[in-house]
Formats: C-alpha cells, structure tokens, sequence
C-alpha cells in the first residue's frame, strides 16, 4: 500500500504571523501591540520572533501591491476570496517576491495556513494562486501591475502599495514644503522598517546618551542601539525608552522653547500611551515645574500612569474629554502639549495598517475634533503660555489647515512662534527645514515619523 504523504508541518513564526495578520483586518488590531504579546505567547526563539516580524510587518506594508498581484494570478478581485484565504496568499506573496524564503517553503506552508485556517475546497485554489505568482520575477510583476493601472496616481498607489487619496495628501504636504519632487523617496521609506530609536530621559540620574548607544543626528536626548538589547521596552526602570526621534523634537520643543520660571503649570491634553507625557514630566521634574496629564480613554490613561511611574508616582492623569479642560481649567496652564488624535500617516512605517484604515471622510471628523481641542487648550492657558499643536500626519488639513482656523477664530490672542528656530536652538544638528513658522519632519529627509510641530503664544 502507497504511504500517503504528510502535510508540511507549519513553523510558528507564520503562525503568529498569520494570526496577527488575521487579527488585524478582522479585530482592528495594531500589529505594533499584538505581535509582542503573540510572539511570547508562542515562546518563539529570537530567529522566529525576527521572521514573524519581517512576515508581518512585510506583508502588511506592501499588502495593497500584494493583493493587486493575486488578482491578476487568481483572475478574480481580492473582494470576492475568502479572507482567511487572502491572509494567507498575502502573506505567500510577500515571501515569494519580497524575500529569499525558497519558494517550495513559502508555497507549501502558506497552503497549509490555508488548509488548517480555512477551507479544504481553497486549498487547490490557493496553490494554483501561489505557483502563478512564483512564476514571475518582482519586477515581471510590478510591470504587469504598472501594465494594468488606469492612471499614473492609481500606478503609484500599486506599486508603493499606499491608497490614492494619501498619495495625494502627501503630493500636497511635500509641495507646500518645496519638496514635491521628493514624492518617490517618501513612499519608498513608508515600507522600509525603520531603526529603533530609543531616549535617555534627563534628569533622573542616567548618563549621556552615548553611554548607551549612537547618539541622535538631531534629539540631545536620543540614541540608537544594535544588537538584541535593540528592542528592550523598560530600561533602567522605564527611564531608557523606545520612542521617535520626531516626537522627542516634538515634546522637546514645547519645554525647551524658552527658560521655564519655576512653578510653572504644564499639561499634556492627550496623553495617551504616555511617551511625550513621561519626557515632559522629566523636563519639568529638572526645572522646576509641574506636569498634570489627561486622557480621555481609561485604558490608554492607565499606560500613561504606567510610564510616568518612571519619573514620579505623583503626577496626577485625569481622564475627561479633552474638549472640556478649557472650561473647568480657564487660563490655569503655562504651557500646554495637545498631540492631537490624527490619521496617524506621518507613522505608516511603524504602523503599516493605518494607510488601510482611514479614509478621506476620516480626516474632516479628525479636523473638527483636533479644532475643537486645540480651542480648549487656548483656554486653558494662561496669557503669556505656549501651546503646542502637534500631530504624527502631514495631512495639510490636520496641520496647516487646523492651525489656521485656530488663528483666525481667536484673533489677536494667538501669535505662532518660530518652530525650526526653537529646534535649531535644542538640536545637536541643524534641521533642513524651510521657513517657519511651523516645522514638518519626514520619513525620507529627516529620518523621523511625518511629525508636525505648531508652537502658539497666547497674548
């Protein structure tokens, strides 16, 4: 009797990989939170943990290339394949032409995810799918995708794997900066992992950051660092911490952008996860001022809590709607951070998802919220106190467009200050950044998540 052969046994790294993926489009997960916890769940050996990372985050960078790829293999728009069956073609694909897994491997175990997750009908599907994608170089295939677009921006969108409308939105930030012929560059950082970056808190009896790591081209506060210690979350007691050089630069620019007078009353508006809010309770910790925190969701306050335990146990995180702060603290806050709830573009390389979340009807709900906070955060200063705007989106409506509005509804009230002569004055280089009075930062240039930074002083 012939001995019928044994299906290939799956690695957990695609497990994980493939269960996060699932988690993702189905739950509105974020990979950046749920890969962890997966990763230690399955106790996966640092060469697994490394592969599901790349599988994951991988896949989910360049899905919309992906998906465009498997409806001219499978000849039938990704809409109408069952989406366990997707998730696992996405995920075939992206080893196929974006890694050197051998194809035998990537094909047969991404038809077992099939055959285990799905159904026992789509395995043969999924297969025929696979070897038809294995068949073309990634090149063959970007020009079969580019052959087939109906206009240069849907060609740009497929091949960068970004939706059209953020092409556009960043079309129209980079020009506003003089900066539009660097459209290429910018999407081409927005699917490349980027390094882990890490700060110092000052203050709190640390050393310099090059007693750690490389330090920073432009934050005095933080540094890189290779090898496995890279990716360590609580350092020192959560005093060593991953966090954006951009938004260091953008914390850094509220506290450092004149001499603090003991005493003074400082605020971060929406504190949550609490990465800004722990730097600026430091800065104020040093300098003799106080720092109050607040979040809306109570969830996300708790992490706040979490990471100012690492400066002090006493600051104290309030947990109401931004939108009323104006009115139950009236001109009580010398200076004020309100990194506003956003899109989330200017961070598409950490969170590869958001760019399939949102939408353009997003942005005018966002606007209108981000107006109303940033009016109550007028109220709640005092006159002579500094407000920061920020966001981590280039979106010229959610910065530019926010900003003004806010200038013209409080008239007189509001002057902006001169962001890169703020940061020129606290950055271990100089930025290239055009003329104020706001700052942009970018992927491609700056090597920081799109941080946008509006300093205002209240008359």
């Amino acid at each position: 009797m012939q001995q019928q052969s044994r299906p290939p046994q799956l690695s957990p790294a695609r497990i994980v990989a493939f269960e996060v993926l699932e988690a993702v489009e189905t739950d509105d997960a974020y990979a950046n939170l749920l890969l962890p916890v997966r990763i230690g769940r399955a106790a996966l050996s640092d060469v697994d943990a490394r592969l599901a990372t790349e599988l994951t985050y991988g896949t989910l960078r360049m899905r919309g290339f992906y998906d465009r790829v498997i409806e001219i293999a499978a000849n039938r728009p990704t809409s109408k394949i069952d989406p366990r069956v997707l998730d696992a073609l996405r995920l075939g694909a992206h080893q196929l032409l974006s890694t050197r897994i051998p194809t035998h491997a990537a094909v047969n175990e991404s038809v077992e995810l099939v055959r285990r997750y799905a159904t026992r009908s789509a395995i043969g599907f999924a297969n025929g799918v696979l070897r038809a994608i294995s068949r073309r170089s990634t090149d063959e295939w970007r020009e079969d995708v580019s052959a087939e677009a109906r206009s240069d921006d849907e060609r740009l969108a497929e091949l960068s794997s970004h939706p059209e409308w953020v092409i556009r939105a960043f079309r129209g930030a980079l020009e506003r900066d003089g900066l539009g012929d660097t459209l290429d560059e910018l999407l081409e950082a927005d699917n490349v992992a980027p390094v882990v970056n890490l700060i110092a808190l000052p203050g709190v009896g640390l050393g310099e950051p090059d007693d750690y790591g490389t330090p920073n081209r432009y934050s005095p506060l933080g540094f890189t660092r290779d090898g496995e210690g890279a990716l360590e979350l609580d350092v020192h007691g959560g005093r060593i911490r991953v966090q954006d050089e951009g938004s260091q630069l953008a914390a850094l620019a509220l506290s450092r952008a004149r001499p603090v007078v003991a005493g003074e009353r400082w605020l971060d508006l929406c504190a949550g996860p609490g990465g800004k809010a722990v730097l600026l309770a430091a800065e104020a910790l040093a300098s003799g001022a106080v720092l109050d925190a607040n979040e809306v969701i109570p969830v996300r306050a708790d992490l706040v809590r979490s990471a100012l335990s690492a400066v002090s146990t006493g600051i104290p995180v309030s947990v109401v709607d931004g939108r009323a702060i104006g009115e139950e603290r009236p001109g009580y806050y010398d200076r004020i951070l309100l990194d506003a709830p956003c899109t989330g573009l200017g961070a598409l390389r950490r969170r590869p998802e958001a760019r399939w979340r949102k939408s353009p009807r997003d942005v005018a709900e966002l606007t209108r919220l981000q107006g109303e906070l940033l009016d109550s955060a007028v109220a709640a200063l005092r006159p002579g106190g500094i407000l920061a705007y920020v966001t981590c989106s280039p979106h010229t409506a959610e910065t530019h467009g926010v900003v003004k509005g806010a200038l013209s509804r409080w008239g007189d009230t509001l002057t902006s200050l001169d962001v890169p002569t703020v940061l020129d004055g606290l950055t271990r280089h100089p930025l290239d950044l055009p003329a104020g009075p706001h700052a942009q930062l970018w992927p491609h240039r700056d090597g920081t998540d799109a941080m946008f930074i509006a300093l205002l002083e209240k008359h």
